[in-house]
C-alpha cells in the first residue's frame, strides 16, 4: 500500500500541486491556498463591519446584522454554496464560474464565523479603553478605528490563523461546483486508476493534515508569545531580590 502511494504522488505530483495549469485552470495545492487566502482577507473587512455593528446601539444595524450571523453559521456551508451557485446567475444574467462562487460563498461564511471572533475580541478589552479614548475627544469612530480594533485585532491573530485553517478545510466543498482545488484533483486521479482509491484519499488526508497541523502549530506559538507580550516583564519586589 505505500508502495502503491508512493507511485502515485511520483506520477501525479504536479497534477496534486497546480492542477492542469498551464494547459488548463490552476488547481490542486495552489488553488486550495489561494481560494483560503482570498476568502479569510476579503472576509475580514465584512467581519469587522458585521462585528462593529452587532455592538452598535442602533437597532436599524445590530438586528439585521445579529439575523445575518445566526442565519450563516445556523446553515450548513453546502447549502449557502448552492445558494450563490444559482442564485448569482440569476442577479448577474450571466453564468458565474465556480472558482468564483466559491469564494463569494467563503467571504459570506467566513465573514459571519470571523465577526464573532471580531466582537469577542472588542469585548475582551477594558471598558475604560473607550472610556479613555472618548475623554481625550476622540469620536465614537475614531476611537474605535485607532485605540480598540488595534488591540482587539492584535490579540485575535491566534483565532484568525486558526479560522484561516477552517477555512482551507471548507474549500474542500467547492469539488461539488466543480472548482479544481485539492480534493477535485485528487478524484481526477482516483477515477484514472479506479483500482486505488484507498491510497490516493490518504495520500489526499495527509497533505490536509500536513498543512492544516502546521498552521495550527503556528498558531499555538503565537498565542504564546502574544500573552507573553502582554503578560510584560517579570518584576521582582525589592525585597525579594535581595534576599536572593
Amino acid at each position: 500500500m505505500i508502495a502503491n502511494a508512493i507511485d502515485i504522488v511520483r506520477d501525479n505530483w504536479l497534477l496534486l500541486l497546480i492542477g492542469q495549469y498551464p494547459n488548463g485552470p490552476l488547481g490542486g495545492i495552489a488553488a486550495t491556498l489561494i481560494l483560503s487566502v482570498l476568502g479569510i482577507v476579503l472576509a475580514f473587512p465584512l467581519s469587522v463591519l458585521v462585528a462593529l455593528a452587532r455592538l452598535s446601539r442602533q437597532w436599524v444595524l445590530r438586528v439585521p446584522a445579529t439575523v445575518l450571523v445566526y442565519v450563516v453559521r445556523g446553515v450548513p456551508m453546502l447549502m449557502i454554496i448552492f445558494w450563490v451557485y444559482f442564485l448569482f446567475p440569476l442577479l448577474l444574467g450571466a453564468s458565474v464560474p465556480g472558482f468564483e462562487t466559491m469564494l463569494c460563498t467563503l467571504v459570506l461564511y467566513e465573514g459571519a464565523f470571523l465577526s464573532e471572533v471580531v466582537r469577542a475580541g472588542i469585548e475582551a478589552l477594558p471598558a475604560g479603553q473607550m472610556d479613555a479614548a472618548r475623554a481625550l475627544g476622540h469620536s465614537y469612530p475614531r476611537a474605535m478605528w485607532y485605540v480598540i480594533l488595534p488591540q482587539a485585532l492584535y490579540n485575535m491573530l491566534p483565532s484568525m490563523l486558526s479560522q484561516w485553517v477552517s477555512t482551507i478545510k471548507d474549500t474542500t466543498l467547492g469539488y461539488v461546483i466543480n472548482v479544481p482545488e485539492l480534493t477535485f484533483a485528487a478524484n481526477q486521479i482516483n477515477n484514472r486508476l479506479l483500482t486505488k482509491p484507498f491510497e490516493v484519499f490518504l495520500i489526499l488526508a495527509i497533505i490536509y493534515y500536513v498543512v492544516c497541523f502546521s498552521l495550527t502549530h503556528a498558531a499555538t506559538i503565537l498565542e504564546r508569545r502574544i500573552a507573553k507580550r502582554r503578560a510584560g516583564p517579570v518584576v521582582v519586589a525589592p525585597a525579594l531580590a535581595a534576599a536572593q
